[in-house]
């Protein structure tokens, strides 16, 4: 095997790993291109799952997300009381703003389309505490 095939891997059984263990829901990139205009940038667009039990942990971006939520659920934040994200609702999470940290919890799976316009170069989240 070369050493290439090792590394991809590494890096596929890693991220498999990550997934499985921190139950983060998936996430399916849709495209990735630079934004005409504003060298350095570039637009993400993804489409999220997160089952009931799943967490969408507390993270950044270095850019803006918007999203909108395709299907709706109940969510938490630890220490709160379940509130809904409902279908149809748009959200905004502006420059390395720490945003998420909640569990869904009911029988709803959240589903959502999300467009990030973010540094390119740079991770597209950086987790956080």
């Amino acid at each position: 095997m070369h050493c290439f095939q090792r590394l991809w891997m590494a890096v596929a059984l890693a991220t498999l790993a990550l997934s499985a263990g921190a139950q983060e829901g998936t996430r399916k990139e849709l495209s990735r291109v630079d934004l005409t205009g504003a060298p350095g940038m570039e637009v993400v667009s993804s489409f999220g799952e997160y089952k009931p039990g799943d967490k969408l942990p507390r993270h950044l971006h270095h850019g803006i997300e918007a999203a909108y939520v395709v299907q709706g659920a109940k969510v938490q934040v630890p220490g709160k009381e379940p509130m809904d994200l409902p279908t149809g609702a748009p959200v905004l999470n502006l420059r390395d703003v720490m945003h998420g940290g909640y569990v869904i919890v009911g029988d709803q799976t959240l589903k959502l389309f999300t467009v990030h316009i973010v540094d390119k170069g740079k991770p597209l989240y950086d987790l956080g505490q």
